[in-house]
């Protein structure tokens, strides 16, 4: 029975000798006396009680245990420069994955834009991308399925840090035959008596939660219809007939027919999206994407 604490520069300097087939180049290549090499590739040898070079006048040659043992240790050593150079960039925050939780990505939003910008500086980040509820997207947070998770609103959990990150005006998309459809806005009372429809997921919860704000009070007769849908098939049902429905301003670009997206005149606040994520998470990658997402906040690039 051999030992397994073999020394590192046991092993490198062996596959020094297997490449040059020569003790004396081996040595000069590596800057050590011969006979250190000597030694140690004896040790070795005795330590593994196999044969792995056969000596002759000119230089050695590999036995077939040799062969076998160093095409082994090489790809050993790769793997282990591999790790060494990528732990360092996983510190930096320039190697490893970033899983994010998002409730929709529209093409030029704010979040659509971040998460451009973060993979352009930091392409040896793997992103990962994870659409839901902000309460499934908290759930898998606290499971360390998620890295952080963008969320409608401005929650206060106690076990996680929140950061408001950015804001949206709020629209009402409405069909565009609707009798409001060719102003230049609209007020709650305007909506008193709408159908809405909303989604299960995404933004939903938080756009159901604000129209009950508004309207609660106000419209006795409320009617707010919940569906299992993506944003896109919710508006394609807008255009249909089936109600109106409440947006942030990124979703005005999508394309879709049929509707009409216009400003509430009296909402009196922007709907709010913020950055959750556990106290315990160190990851230089997430550090990264919280402080390019501040600075574009300070910048004003909320579209």
């Amino acid at each position: 029975m051999f030992s397994c604490r073999i020394p590192l520069a046991s092993l490198i300097q062996t596959l020094a000798v297997a490449e040059y087939l020569n003790f004396r180049h081996a040595a000069n290549a590596l800057g050590v006396a011969q006979s250190s090499v000597s030694a140690r590739v004896k040790a070795l040898e005795e330590n593994l009680g196999v044969l792995l070079f056969e000596r002759h006048a000119r230089g050695v040659r590999l036995t077939e245990a040799g062969r076998h043992f160093v095409e082994r240790v090489t790809a050993g050593i790769d793997q282990l420069d591999h790790a060494v150079r990528t732990a360092g960039m996983v510190a930096r925050g320039e190697h490893g994955r970033l899983r994010v939780g998002i409730h929709a990505l529209i093409p030029g939003s704010f979040l659509a834009t971040l998460l451009e910008r973060y993979r352009e500086r930091h392409p040896g980040i793997e992103v990962e991308i994870a659409e839901g509820t902000a309460r499934d997207s908290v759930m898998r947070l606290r499971a360390n399925r998620l890295d952080l998770t963008f969320v409608a609103g401005a929650p206060e959990f106690p076990d996680c840090h929140a950061r408001r990150i950015w804001s949206e005006r709020l629209l009402v998309a409405m069909p565009a035959r609707h009798p409001l459809g060719d102003q230049a806005g609209v007020t709650w009372a305007d909506l008193a008596g709408e159908t809405f429809i909303v989604r299960h997921g995404g933004t939903g919860p938080q756009v159901h939660h604000r129209i009950v704000m508004r309207l609660v009070g106000t419209s006795p007769d409320l009617s707010i219809l919940r569906f299992d849908v993506e944003r896109g098939t919710l508006l394609s049902m807008v255009a249909q007939g089936y109600g109106v429905t409440i947006v942030g301003e990124a979703a005005s670009p999508m394309h879709a027919p049929g509707v009409t997206f216009l400003s509430i005149l009296d909402e009196p606040e922007p709907l709010a999206f913020s950055a959750i994520w556990s106290p315990h998470n160190r990851s230089p990658a997430l550090r990264s994407l919280l402080d390019l997402a501040g600075q574009m906040s300070r910048s004003g690039r909320s579209a």
